[in-house]
Formats: C-alpha cells, structure tokens, sequence
C-alpha cells in the first residue's frame, strides 16, 4: 500500500501540487474554520453544483487533481493547526450540503467521477477523515448514497452523519459557532458580510458557456437498436417499489428520434403508447447531434417503458445507442432521512 502510495503521488507530482494553479472555475478550495478538536473543516456544496458544465470545460484529470489538491491542503492545514495547538490533528471534517440535490447531479459521467475520486481517497488518504456530516439531505440522497458506498470502506461509512431540521443546532455539538458561516448557525461572515463565506467555501453555480472547451462529453452505450421507419421501439424496465431513479443516455444515427417513458397498465403483454399512462411525454430529440441523457424519479412501482418513437418517418430507419440504468435507494439511509 505504501508502495502504491508512492507511486500515487509521484504520477500526480502532489508534491508540488500547493503551488498549482487551478482554473479559476474551480473557485474557492471550501476550507473554512476548525472543528472543536481543531480539525480543519471542508464544505462541499452539492445544490449549485454544475457537474456538466465542469465536465465541458476542464478535463477530467485536472477536476480530480483539483481535488487531491484539496486533499494536501487539508493535510497542510492539519500540520498547521499540530504546531499551534502543540497537539497532533490528523483529522479534517468534512460539511455536506445536499440542499438543492436533484436529478441532474446523477448525470452517469458526474456519479463515475465521484466514485473514482472516492476510490483514490481511501487508497491514499484512509484516514483523512473524522466526520462526513451531512445537512439538508432530500429523500433522492437515499439513491445517491447507494451509487457510490460501495466505493467507500466500512470504516467511513461509520463516519456519516446525518442531521435531521435541527441540524444548526446539532452542527455546534460539532463545531464552536464562532467556527461556522451565519448560513451554517454560527457567526463567521465574510468582510462584506455576506453569511455564506463565499470568499472561502465554493457554493458552485452555473459554468459560463464562455468556459466550455467541448460541446459535449463523449458517451460509451451498452445497448444498440434500429427503429424502423415508421415503426418504435420499447426498453421496458421493472421497478420493484418506489424510491428508485430511471437513468438514461443515448444518441441517434440517421436523423432525430422521438423519446418518452411511459407506465404500463398491464403486465405481461406489449402495449401501445395510448394505452399506457404517459410518465414523460414523448417529444422529438436532435440526438443525432447532440446525445440526450435524463433521470426520473419514480413514485409508483411498475414497469416503466422508454419508447424510442420513428412512426413519423416513412422514409428513414434510425440507429440507436443507449444505455439505461435502475438506480436503487439505500434502505438504511432511506430509513435514517424518513425519521425526520
């Protein structure tokens, strides 16, 4: 491991990594105040998070040396606060605000970057970590969660914590309010200030179009089909209850394709698309130009039909190449996040 931990940081050059200039998209490095141990605390703001546009605009190497950037700096913090306090701090608290988390933050591009990312901090930081505490958390975390514990040690998925409405006042057990931003139930401001410490903690926000260096991330499918003319085609997926998120991608060969997802009525046999309950009404996608990815948060149980629709061409086959994943709640948190 140690070797491996060498050869790490070698290929990432970390020992240089303080001085690296990141893009200035990447904002601030959200390390703001200590926790009551003198831990230095990291905020990560999930809600104004726009992964595809970071995506279209820096490559993924250089998001995740961002991120190990982070690492070293929490690391050096660490160093800081042993020497002040003459004490050892080892440890960092990591704040996540998962107000505003929707459906787009599970774009598959985003959530296999999370996972990696995650893969290479227990590989390199194991025990980086005291607290992941986690605030303002919909009931989608539920989903979330499942897609990337699996990426994380048991040990730190003993380390989240989940804080229910009161969780400014349930925050200070952690954290001494003179530590905090107004916006978190303490006290620290910015010199204007604005209560979010937005000179220190990245509260994200769209990346301007200006930023973009591609117009689009290119996709790999695991399925292919032809629609015939005049003809459609349906993906059907079961889900078992609710709670669960319908994910897909695909792109089209030979001109648009029409797409929507639709509930059957019953079971066991193929249904038009007028007999079935309409989920997602269907609407014609440039595809051929630029490929098409969404979610749907599924409230009922049922076999959900994605229908690839080409009745409204007479003259064109069309060639689609699409990926569809279920993605399921984890049970646990689920329970956790309905007790409050």
């Amino acid at each position: 491991m140690l070797r491996k931990h060498m050869e790490f940081r070698k290929q990432q050059d970390l020992d240089n990594i303080l001085a690296w200039q990141p893009p200035e998209i990447y904002g601030a490095n959200s390390i703001c105040g200590h926790d009551r141990e003198g831990g230095p605390l990291w905020y990560h703001i999930a809600g104004g998070l726009d992964v595809k546009g970071l995506f279209l605009s820096a490559s993924k190497q250089d998001l995740l040396r961002d991120k190990f950037q982070n690492c070293e700096l929490l690391l050096y913090q660490c160093e800081l606060q042993t020497q002040k306090l003459g004490k050892k701090v080892e440890k960092i608290t990591a704040i996540v605000d998962l107000e505003g988390l929707s459906l787009r933050h599970l774009w598959k591009p985003g959530v296999e970057f999370a996972q990696e990312f995650l893969s290479a901090l227990e590989a390199n930081y194991p025990e980086i970590l005291k607290h992941i505490i986690i605030v303002r958390s919909p009931s989608l975390f539920a989903v979330a969660f499942n897609l990337i514990k699996s990426y994380m040690s048991k040990e730190t998925c003993r380390k989240v914590v989940i804080l229910g409405d009161n969780w400014k006042q349930e925050l200070s057990k952690f954290i001494s309010p003179d530590q905090l931003p107004v916006e978190f139930g303490g006290t620290l401001t910015d010199p204007d200030g604005n209560p979010k410490c937005i000179t220190k903690i990245n509260h994200g926000g769209e990346v301007p179009k200006s930023y973009h260096l591609c117009k689009q991330v290119r996709m790999q499918y695991e399925h292919t089909v032809t629609v015939g003319r005049g003809s459609s085609q349906h993906v059907e997926n079961e889900i078992l209850f609710p709670g669960c998120v319908l994910r897909w991608q695909f792109a089209s060969d030979g001109g648009d394709i029409g797409f929507g997802v639709f509930l059957k009525t019953k079971m066991g046999e193929r249904q038009r698309a007028g007999e079935m309950t309409e989920v997602l009404p269907s609407q014609r996608y440039n595809a051929h130009l630029v490929p098409e990815d969404g979610s749907l948060a599924c409230f009922k149980a049922g076999v959900y039909v994605l229908r690839f629709d080409n009745t409204y061409s007479l003259v064109h086959s069309k060639h689609i190449s699409y990926t569809v994943k279920v993605l399921l709640p984890d049970q646990t948190f689920m329970e956790k996040v309905e007790k409050f």
